[in-house]
């Protein structure tokens, strides 16, 4: 079984373009009193970071209080998005395919992208699918005042006047037009939805126009994804990862437990899909279960790790290696992710996790969050039980633990 390609923080940028609850806040989010003089206070940084008093005056005099944004940067879900869910959602057949059709269309860029940074086309392509569904919708809020009211805003203000200073920087040295300036509610822009930080330190002109142009540039937005995750540590080698099947009686508590040398996992009996013992080439992986043992197992190599570094999430990484191989032409997983996983809400993983406190098993303070402390707590209520313990909470453990009525 090879493990070698065979084809040829962003965090928040990803979600501001993601699923938010249809619910709203019930007083619209009023303009700071503070406002202006916030502004004046950003636009003084920008000047002695090297902006042209001229753009900063020109582009914060025309920036505005959105309370959308405020609503936006506030809500959460109100319950969690399955595995089944997250990834139905972004690798489909709709995208897979168009995402084949992007692959011929630019077949020459990408090639010439890969030659560049050692990033595989299909994995380019991936990105650009997830990110705007192959620059389909970019988002249409003002950068400039989005990042604005974010700036200005005490709970992330620090991290958002730093941004919106890159984007003064960005309208400065003329890559575009504050008015053209547009992208997501968090200030995430064009093709691949660069925050403007990333914009600065990876940006590429690729087509020779003496701009870097995100918006309307497809070698510029390519190159630049190429750029960003070449200096992550891509390995051009290897693949992102593979799914596996697991033996019978396996210790579910080694996922998420750090990485093992791939024969350590072949000696534990991991197989591939086909069911071939997997390679005993000397590099690392680790075991990534999103939806319990029902679902699909991953073992996952270090360009998974360069992957979250784009979005620091599990499902993401695992969206973007899947869409890429299906890209590429693979098939679909062997064992999808089952439909009927509960969908927990806030409030259903505080009582589990409050549940789980009274009856002894540490799962730490409860927040609502299915985190590592709450996993481990799992396990260690599943072991006790003699259930699978993979920490997964499925329909039969909430219902053990009186856990409410979950949604799917």
């Amino acid at each position: 079984m090879s493990l070698r390609t065979t084809f040829g923080p962003l965090l928040v940028a990803s979600l501001a373009l993601g699923y938010v609850s249809a619910s709203a806040d019930p007083v619209p989010p009023e303009k700071p009193a503070d406002f202006d003089e916030c502004l004046i206070r950003i636009g003084d940084r920008a000047t002695s970071e090297g902006v042209s008093r001229r753009t900063a005056d020109a582009v914060l005099a025309r920036a505005e209080f959105l309370p959308r944004v405020i609503e936006l940067d506030r809500r959460q879900p109100e319950f969690t998005t399955t595995f089944a869910d997250y990834l139905g959602r972004r690798v489909n057949e709709a995208r897979i395919e168009r995402g084949r059709e992007m692959l011929e269309e630019h077949r020459d860029l990408l090639n010439r992208v890969t030659r560049e940074t050692g990033v595989p086309a299909a994995y380019l392509v991936s990105f650009w699918g997830l990110e705007t569904n192959y620059g389909s919708y970019f988002g249409k809020m003002s950068v400039p005042s989005a990042l604005a009211t974010l700036a200005c805003d005490p709970r992330r203000g620090s991290y958002f006047s730093g941004e919106l200073v890159s984007a003064l920087k960005i309208v400065d040295e003329g890559a575009i037009s504050a008015e053209k300036m547009e992208g997501s509610w968090a200030g995430a822009m064009g093709h691949v939805q660069f925050m403007p930080s990333v914009f600065l330190q990876h940006a590429t002109d690729a087509d020779g126009d003496g701009r870097r142009d995100l918006w309307n540039s497809i070698p510029d937005a390519m190159m630049s994804a190429g750029r960003f995750l070449e200096s992550m540590g891509w390995d051009q080698d290897y693949r992102w990862g593979r799914e596996v099947l697991l033996p019978e009686g396996f210790d579910y508590a080694l996922a998420g437990k750090g990485r093992r040398p791939l024969p350590e996992w072949r000696a534990m009996g991991v197989t591939d899909v086909h069911g071939n013992p997997v390679a005993e080439e000397p590099i690392d992986a680790g075991l990534v279960v999103p939806a319990g043992h029902e679902g699909p197992k991953f073992l996952a190599y270090d360009n998974f790790r360069v992957i979250m570094g784009w979005n620091r999430s599990e499902f993401y990484a695992i969206a973007v290696g899947h869409l890429a191989d299906r890209i590429a032409g693979a098939g679909p997983l062997k064992n999808p992710p089952p439909e009927d996983a509960p969908a927990l809400s806030r409030e259903d993983v505080e009582q589990l996790q409050s549940t789980l406190n009274e009856k002894g098993f540490d799962a730490g303070r409860p927040d609502g969050i299915l985190g590592p402390d709450t996993r481990a707590a799992l396990r260690r209520y599943q072991s006790g039980k003699g259930m699978i313990a993979d920490g997964f909470p499925d329909r039969e453990l909430l219902r053990q633990l009186g856990i409410g009525q979950p949604s799917s």
